[in-house]
């Protein structure tokens, strides 16, 4: 059953999609709870890899103030959750980024609002895979005790074909609708925050023995940011945090099929944030108790083992039997996110189609499965070729890639923020609550991530930053993530000429009437 929400404000109507005038999308209502949702946005994260990936070279930019620096990135992203958590509760359309900063700012601001969130999720996909893949050949050599077995991931066309399969199986259980999703990804995510829990007790209980002469002596010194040697460190350690909080939102991109659709989604995304920073902090203070984050041995900052950290402190910290749960946990944490990261793309490009934005093709739903089936496959397709033609070319093109996704992930974050401040500010006035959660606290998010932006798009001119290398004199990831904005501004050109009724403000605009899923 559906009705009309008048909304919290006569000065406006209800929000809700145009096309949802005929019933709604077509996704399947009512398939996750609060545990469900918020379990889904703690996958999408990926905490044990984003871990094993950053707490190097984060603990190489600030050294021991990396707590402090996770802390200092969670403030944007909470301040950023609580514009979606406001925004959600008038207009709980799967669209989120894209549906919000086109009622705010017009179908052209919108349009490449939708484009930043699509495409550093195409990035991030590809990305998972590929960490995926290196994980599970690396397990098989460990359980096997056959250095061979783990060589094979160093064989292109076998990395290439295993992390295909593992891309198609993703796809297939997010086609499957979000009920399969959250059974996979209860026993993902469990495995995770187990693991991590053993691994920080091990840690904390092993710091200071002699078979650690790296290890450090905590002090409340690591929760300050004021103590980072320069600015220039801290934004770069602030830029590695927040990638690390990516992907919680994907919580109220499944709006449209959560219990409770106007307040659930953003209670998940609050608790997910919460068990993230958690996680993150614990973690990062038992790594540096263990072994430090000095560049010699095993500490953190070691040049060596930076990219990887579980790898090099699985053995001696947890010991060769529980160290394989530790692999086990990055390949789970890796391929767990894989798959819920197909939410967020294939209902952002569902929601876009559904209003004319995109080809209408996409726009169809599964009859049984109640999943944007077609937009699940592009997403997977696109994938596919997308890690294939990156690996084929240059590795180095690849790693650039994925040094641009900051930018992605700071733009349209940031458009959001500024789309909650605006969206609702005839209702500032009304209340200190209205003031603060759907003006003041969205609008710090969005000038922080904005400054972060900014500084990523200024030291990614710097051919160093990255891979190293350049075109014409200027930084490849810089030519990557602005040239992967131009594209979508391209897109969003023949786009107009296609269907100019959106572009118009004729299919979805600020007075367009939403149809909200009741109970």
């Amino acid at each position: 059953m559906t009705q009309l929400d008048a909304g919290p404000s006569t000065s406006r109507a209800a929000d809700t999609s145009a096309a949802a005038a005929g019933g709604g999308k077509g996704l399947g209502g009512n398939s996750v709870g609060l545990l469900g949702s918020a379990v889904i946005g703690v996958s999408t994260v990926a905490p044990v890899y984003c871990l094993t990936s950053t707490l190097g070279s984060t603990a190489g930019e600030v050294g021991l103030q990396m707590p402090a620096v996770f802390l200092a990135g969670f403030l944007p992203m909470l301040l950023v959750a609580f514009a979606y958590r406001e925004l959600n509760k008038v207009m709980p359309d799967c669209g989120t980024s894209f549906t919000w900063t086109v009622k705010a700012f017009g179908p052209r601001v919108g349009w490449m609002c939708g484009w930043g969130l699509v495409i550093a999720t195409i990035i991030v996909l590809s990305n998972l895979a590929g960490v995926a893949t290196s994980y599970f050949w690396l397990l098989a050599g460990e359980i096997t005790n056959n250095d061979s077995i783990a060589a094979l991931d160093g064989n292109k066309a076998v990395h290439i074909v295993t992390c295909l399969t593992l891309i198609a199986a993703a796809t297939a259980i997010s086609y499957r609708g979000m009920t399969a999703t959250k059974g996979v990804q209860y026993t993902l995510v469990g495995l995770q925050l187990v693991v991590l829990a053993v691994f920080v007790v091990m840690a904390i209980s092993k710091a200071g023995s002699v078979d650690f002469p790296t290890s450090a002596d905590f002090s409340w010194s690591w929760m300050n940011p004021f103590a980072v040697q320069s600015f220039g460190a801290f934004t770069a350690g602030l830029s590695l945090s927040i990638f690390m909080y990516w992907g919680w939102d994907t919580c109220l991109t499944a709006n449209e099929e959560t219990i409770g659709s106007e307040k659930t989604p953003g209670r998940a995304a609050l608790i997910a944030m919460v068990v993230l920073v958690g996680s993150y902090l614990a973690t990062g203070i038992a790594a540096q108790m263990i072994v430090g984050s000095g560049d010699k041995g095993l500490g953190l900052a070691n040049p060596d083992t930076s990219d990887n950290v579980f790898a090099a402190l699985a053995g001696p910290v947890m010991g060769p039997a529980l160290g394989i749960l530790l692999f086990l946990a990055v390949l789970a944490s890796a391929a767990a996110s894989l798959q819920t990261t197909f939410i967020p793309v294939a209902r952002t490009v569902l929601a876009m189609s559904t209003y004319e934005a995109l080809p209408a093709s996409y726009a169809r739903v599964h009859p049984r499965f109640k999943t944007p089936g077609r937009a699940t496959v592009m997403a997977g397709a696109a994938t596919a070729v997308f890690y294939t033609v990156m690996t084929l070319v240059s590795e180095h093109v690849l790693v650039d890639t994925i040094y641009a996704l900051g930018l992605m992930i700071c733009f349209y974050y940031a458009l959001t923020a500024f789309a909650c401040a605006w969206y609702f500010r005839r209702e500032l006035t009304g209340s200190f609550r209205d003031l603060a959660f759907k003006g003041i606290f969205p609008l710090l998010g969005g000038v922080l991530l904005t400054a972060v932006f900014v500084k990523t798009l200024v030291d990614m001119w710097n051919p160093a930053y990255g891979s190293g290398s350049s075109v014409l004199g200027v930084g490849s990831v810089f030519v990557i993530g602005v040239g992967l904005l131009l594209v979508g501004v391209v897109i969003m050109v023949v786009m107009g000429r296609r269907s100019p009724a959106f572009f118009r403000g004729e299919i979805l605009n600020r007075e367009t009437p939403v149809l909200v899923v009741s109970e």
